[in-house]
């Protein structure tokens, strides 16, 4: 059996720069690992592929990326017997922190273990990218420059460890909905990716803190008003900084300290309905 912890991701910028011929949008963005995680446990069977997930509502079948990742690495790598996976959710489900993604990721580089495969990170992150734009940076984690599709991964310094709080408010954001809504309305402010670089370079979290930004943001905002008060909300109560991650809806602060991540973590409990948790960005897988 081989267990794999799934990460969640914040982007700390996410800039749209057009239109694809293929549909996609080019996208620019720093994207960050945090200790948030699903555990996927895999088992040896004698053929096919079972999924067991303790959420439920939650599809375990061949609609899920868990079980396309597994079908994907069988197919390709000629794999004939079979894989049973166990999945324990704890990143909220479209939530905009790469839950799905994440566990994708987690059955590569799993069944890549389990089978003795020996795939390389780019076997791994070529196959990722047929499933999802951001699995091959799930597949690697740290802290990274995300270009093309997201697909394009430039490795980054690792950001200097920090305390993060993450609010998911009971709100559902269609991924495809923003992007189109973000075509209709453009942004006003975009990020500047290359001082975001230089500050995490730097070790600088005040000043990767100044520099968050998700042209995104807005455009949620406009019809989801409760993301903006839980902005607020952890500002007000000591955070560096706070943001909407990738479409939404969880808003996430960076805090100075754990002390100050419970203050901000305690008053969004208290006046919201989301779900919380208090967490610290980690380096790469």
């Amino acid at each position: 059996m081989v267990t794999i912890h799934a990460n969640a991701k914040i982007n700390l910028t996410l800039d749209i720069l057009g239109k694809r011929a293929d549909g996609y949008h080019e996208v620019a963005m720093v994207m960050q690992a945090v200790g948030l995680y699903d555990t996927l446990c895999l088992e040896q069977t004698a053929g096919g592929i079972g999924l067991t997930i303790d959420l439920p509502g939650l599809a375990a079948d061949e609609t899920n990326l868990a079980w396309k990742a597994a079908r994907l690495i069988m197919d390709t790598c000629s794999i004939r017997s079979g894989v049973h996976i166990r999945l324990t959710k704890r990143i909220p489900v479209a939530a905009g922190l790469a839950g799905g993604s994440a566990d994708a990721a987690a059955v590569l580089r799993g069944m890549s273990e389990l089978y003795d495969l020996k795939l390389s990170e780019a076997e791994l992150c070529d196959m990722g990218a047929k499933l999802g734009s951001d699995v091959p940076f799930c597949i690697l984690g740290g802290t990274m420059l995300a270009t093309g599709r997201g697909e394009v991964l430039q490795r980054l310094p690792d950001l200097s460890e920090c305390h993060v709080v993450l609010a998911k408010p009971p709100l559902f954001v269609s991924t495809a909905w923003a992007y189109k809504e973000y075509d209709r309305l453009r942004a006003v402010r975009h990020p500047d990716n290359e001082a975001m670089q230089r500050q995490i370079a730097a070790g600088d979290l005040k000043g990767v803190s100044r520099l968050l930004c998700n042209v995104l943001e807005s455009v949620t905002i406009k019809k989801h008003k409760e993301i903006l008060s839980y902005k607020k909300l952890m500002d007000e109560s000591g955070a560096m900084a706070s943001m909407m991650s990738g479409s939404g809806p969880t808003v996430f602060a960076l805090a100075e300290n754990r002390k100050q991540a419970d203050i901000i973590a305690d008053a969004v409990q208290r006046t919201t309905n989301a779900a919380v948790f208090v967490v610290k960005t980690i380096s790469r897988n």
